[in-house]
């Protein structure tokens, strides 16, 4: 048996238990070490709001639709996590190894510790070749791979905004995520000024290498002037799902700057002003996610080059990932872990999930 996160309804978390099976050739069983809540993305089936429970993604097309005719999500859901890392406990006979390029990996074996994406349960059967190449350096800390994923949408964030020394760049959102954007745009050689209502996130932001850390209110915009010498910073990266900031980033840049708009956005929005800032200097909206990387790089980055880039600079000590956990709950107090996320969200950054 194995036990399994369940979201019964909006705001109700279960813990049910399965039947473990069998392995089928070329799979493997992973025991789950650890599992991180993503408090974005993640929350949105908690509350309800995810657009898959109302909608429809036509993926011929790229569209939601209201079709009513076609089946859509809806509860209960199981399986939502995507930050999880264990250790390989089983290995079923697997066929020999097909070259699949530049992303195939080193095959694994009972022992490796791995990281990937299962959801959060004690143990997942999954083919073998999706966890190829995702074992841990030797003396990685296993609690720093729930990371890897969350890692990737920032560094992705980063490529998109194609910054570099003498670049500017307004990072707003200070959360788990906006904190990792901010460390690989110091690491590209990027001055970054981050923008976050909370102070300890404002802290952490300065400790990672941004050169100020501004509050919302009243006008981040034109502290920016200020600090850029009237001509804005050269892109922002919103990464709140806030329209408000969203479109207070429209505001940050200079004339023809860009913004990536990197968070997972819910409902109208109605503070995004586009008849403003956004039209008089010509801004460029570009929309960041983690299904692909940027137009122009898609000859030599890919995906996995993303999270084996966010291992590798965790395992070098250039990202200290693991100093982002300021929460960990049994799996059978999962419950209150997203309580806390709902309800009292500025006192965690990274909050994740331990089985024993």
């Amino acid at each position: 048996m194995y036990r399994l996160l369940r979201f019964a309804g909006p705001g109700k978390v279960e813990i049910i238990e399965s039947q473990s099976v069998a392995l089928q050739p070329g799979e493997v069983r992973v025991r789950t070490l650890f599992s991180g809540i993503s408090a974005g993305t993640e929350m949105t089936a908690y509350r309800g709001t995810n657009p898959y429970l109302t909608s429809v993604w036509n993926p011929g097309i790229r569209l939601f639709q209201q079709d009513l005719r076609e089946p859509r999500l809806g509860y209960p859901l199981d399986g939502w996590g995507y930050s999880e890392v264990g250790e390989v406990v089983e290995v079923a006979a697997v066929p020999d190894p097909v070259d699949e390029g530049k992303d195939a990996g080193r095959p694994v074996k009972v022992g490796d510790t791995v990281w990937g994406i299962w959801g959060h349960q004690s143990e997942a059967i999954l083919p073998a070749k999706t966890v190829a190449g995702h074992q841990l350096p030797e003396g990685m800390d296993p609690l720093a791979a729930v990371f890897v994923r969350v890692g990737a949408i920032a560094l992705n964030a980063v490529l998109a905004a194609d910054l570099g020394v003498g670049s500017t760049v307004a990072i707003f959102g200070q959360g788990v995520i906006g904190l990792l954007a901010t460390r690989f745009a110091v690491l590209n050689g990027a001055t970054v000024i981050a923008v976050d209502g909370i102070r300890v996130r404002q802290n952490k932001a300065l400790a990672w290498g941004a050169e100020e850390a501004l509050a919302p209110d009243p006008d981040p915009a034109a502290r920016i002037r200020e600090l850029t010498g009237g001509m804005g910073c050269d892109c922002a990266i919103e990464l709140s799902g806030n329209y408000r900031a969203l479109h207070e980033a429209t505001r940050a840049v200079g004339a023809d700057g860009t913004v990536v708009a990197a968070g997972f956005y819910q409902g109208g929005a109605a503070p995004l002003r586009l008849g403003e800032e956004f039209h008089h200097n010509r801004v460029q909206i570009l929309a960041s996610q983690i299904g692909s990387v940027p137009n122009r790089l898609r000859t030599r980055w890919s995906v996995p080059r993303l999270e084996q880039t966010v291992i590798a600079s965790i395992a070098s000590g250039a990202l200290d990932a693991a100093s982002l956990v300021t929460h960990r709950f049994d799996i059978a107090d999962a419950a209150k872990a997203y309580e806390l996320l709902d309800n009292n969200p500025e006192s965690a950054l990274q909050t994740v999930l331990e089985f024993r």
